[in-house]
Parts: structure tokens; sequence; C-alpha cells
């Protein structure tokens, strides 16, 4: 029994935590944010910090289904920057006024 038990936690994946410095601005980049990042393959839990001077996106995640940089791709795709990475041009437009670099809040 105890040896089954060994083998089960053994073969729990390892989950890595990385930190990453976005444009998020609002409530609503946040939830636009973890949304995106809920749905990629490999992620396991995500929060926005808003209150932090960087908004600072910390994703726990399955290094074995995905990377950090296809983390930090998937938010450019939705329209923010990630570190070194600029927003992607698309997603950017399609975001709303109050969510853009110097946008009015709604």
């Amino acid at each position: 029994m105890l040896f089954i038990s060994v083998i089960a936690f053994a073969d729990k994946p390892k989950t890595e935590t990385v930190k990453i410095k976005t444009s998020a601005i609002c409530e609503q980049c946040k939830e636009i944010i973890e949304k995106k990042l809920t749905f990629t393959k490999g992620v396991v839990d995500v929060d926005v910090d808003l209150d932090s001077k960087d908004k600072i996106t910390t994703v726990i995640f399955n290094p074995k289904k995905t990377s950090v940089e296809k983390i930090k791709k998937a938010i450019t795709a939705v329209g923010y920057d990630a570190d070194e990475l600029v927003a992607d041009p698309a997603g950017y437009e399609q975001l709303p006024g109050c969510c853009k670099k110097g946008g009015v809040r709604e």
C-alpha cells in the first residue's frame, strides 16, 4: 500500500511559477488576461495584481505542457505587453478603450 502511494506521489507533475510584467490597467484587463491564460494548456493558476506598480501577472504552470515564452505570447495575443514582448497589434486593437495605454476609463 505504501509503495502505491509513493508511486502516485512521484508521478504528480511539478509546477513552476513565473511573474510577468504586463500593461494591464483596470479590472477588465485583469479579466481578459486571466480568462485567456486559464484556457491556455498547462496553466494551473493565474493572478493579475493590479495593485502592484508593474501590474505583475503571476502564473503557475506545468513546464511539460507549456513554457514561459508561450505564456507571454498568449498575453501579447490578447493585446497586452508581457515583459519585453510588445502587444500584438491585432489583439490590442480589439481591447476596450479603457484598456489601451492612455485610454479613457469607461
